[in-house]
């Protein structure tokens, strides 16, 4: 995860680009409504998923819930960043990244100031 030209840019590395059927989302910082941690969000249902890959520890790719498109990338040993959005493809980005409560800081510092 990146942030360039008022930007927040996630990109799957490895097996997670292949699996997720994507190489790069890219989301104005106007359009983050939110950027928490859900620990406990990898055991809610994931919906139907769309493309990716689903299995007892690893999720990633686009899921259906609630009539809302959401991106998932995570394992079940990772922290779960949740991004919410307006106005974009997903309505939720679920990342496993490290340093997570870093990136909820800065993001939110960020969005604060649209």
């Amino acid at each position: 995860m990146s942030i360039e030209n008022n930007k927040l840019i996630i990109t799957p590395k490895g097996l997670d680009k292949i699996w997720s059927f994507t190489n790069k989302i890219e989301i104005p910082f106007e359009n983050i409504t939110n950027v928490t941690i859900d620990r406990t969000i990898i055991y809610e249902g994931k919906g139907l998923r769309l493309l990716g890959l689903a299995t007892f520890s690893k999720w990633s790719g686009t899921f259906i819930s609630k009539k809302r498109k959401n991106f998932w990338n995570v394992t079940r040993t990772d922290t779960p960043l949740v991004i919410e959005t307006n106005n974009e493809k997903f309505k939720r980005l679920i990342i496993g990244v490290e340093n997570a409560e870093e990136w909820v800081i800065k993001i939110n510092g960020l969005i604060s100031h649209k």
